[in-house]
């Protein structure tokens, strides 16, 4: 059985790194041959594309002039290698991916929905509600996902959930308690308009106003008007010295291991990643009440949730975690058992494949 997975080639987001976890899942898998297509893109780190090669893996890129010529690219690609299952990451890759698989008659198409909100045009919304009736399986990346796509009356027998999931090995050995780590809040995530670092900044500058000393640091780049506007902020909340911004980093993990606090706050999400990368490394993790986010953190039970863009109940909560070491340990206890039982590469990688032999061992279109 052979599957593409097509998916956009920024690798700063969700979409890209489960879908090359999906294709490294089946490097030994005698009945699977994965290949990965990317969808070029202005800023694409050439060099981890040609590593990914070196890994082993069948790598392809598509131009990304106009969606027409991508969709002529991937229409060529899919002759050339005859997959069994095309799968489209993402949006507006799914739009794209799906309708090229569909010209070049590929048996069987996954739509691989990885957020609950996207930019829908009338035109895309109706370009994807015809591409389902072609598409044999819509995946969302949790069920918060899938209620979101049966909320837009797309075919409830078609629409599945399959949770995303972390690489445990960098978490295995176990951790500094929470408690015994300094005061420090850290965030991890793309500086863009989905996530919500301005209501966490101004909740550090609470915290300030109350007497509660702590440290936030940033990990991620992001446009920089968007990121010079956050850096306006702290200014003029004088936070300089409590806010860091980091930009990229490759030592994510041992940052998160030496971090008090998590905190995921965002305006929407899919399946955060890095969420659950920061449950398994043993930290105390705050999220906002958003679907994906409330879907992971169970309040009270394996972290803390705050109301969307509420500052002040944001504050409260991260109060609660640097003030109560009793309530610090045992959350984030709870949430890297939770991380690590539920939500791994290994659990995901092996439902995609029960789906993708299924449908193998089904009719074609």
């Amino acid at each position: 059985m052979r599957v593409i997975h097509f998916v956009t080639g920024g690798f700063s987001g969700g979409a890209t790194q489960v879908a090359l976890s999906l294709v490294r899942a089946t490097q030994h898998e005698p009945d699977v041959e994965s290949i990965l297509v990317l969808r070029k893109k202005s800023h694409m780190p050439k060099q981890r594309v040609e590593a990914l090669r070196q890994e082993g893996i069948r790598v392809y890129v598509v131009n990304n002039w106009l969606h027409l010529t991508t969709v002529f690219a991937l229409v060529r690609l899919c002759h050339q290698l005859k997959p069994d299952v095309f799968v489209a990451h993402g949006f507006s890759e799914h739009l794209w991916g799906r309708l090229a698989a569909y010209l070049a008659g590929v048996p069987h198409i996954v739509q691989v929905e990885h957020n609950t909100k996207e930019r829908y045009t009338r035109f895309r919304y109706w370009l994807s509600r015809k591409l389902n009736t072609v598409t044999d399986a819509i995946v969302g990346c949790s069920e918060g996902v899938r209620q979101v796509l049966l909320r837009r009356g797309y075919d409830a027998d078609k629409c599945i959930a399959i949770s995303n999931g972390i690489k445990p090995d960098p978490f295995i050995d176990e951790p500094v308690p929470a408690s015994k780590r300094p005061n420090d809040i850290i965030m991890v995530a793309r500086i863009a308009k989905q996530k919500d670092h301005r209501t966490l900044i101004e909740a550090i500058a609470i915290l300030q106003q109350r007497h509660v000393n702590v440290k936030l640091q940033l990990i991620g780049k992001g446009k920089p008007r968007i990121v010079d506007g956050l850096k306006q902020q702290v200014q003029t909340l004088g936070l300089e010295s409590q806010v860091e911004f980091a930009g990229f980093r490759s030592d994510v993990p041992e940052l998160l291991k030496s971090t008090r606090i998590f905190v995921q706050c965002t305006h929407y999400e899919g399946m955060p990643l890095t969420l659950i990368e920061a449950m398994a490394a043993g930290c105390a993790v705050v999220g906002s009440q958003v679907p994906g986010v409330q879907e992971v953190i169970v309040e009270d039970s394996n972290g803390l949730t705050h109301r969307h863009q509420d500052a002040e109940h944001l504050a409260d909560q991260l109060e609660r975690l640097v003030k109560d070491d009793s309530l610090c340990d045992r959350l984030a206890l709870s949430a890297r058992q939770d991380a690590l039982s539920h939500y791994t590469q290994t659990q995901m990688s092996q439902h995609y494949l029960n789906l993708f032999r299924d449908l193998k061992q089904g009719s074609s279109r």
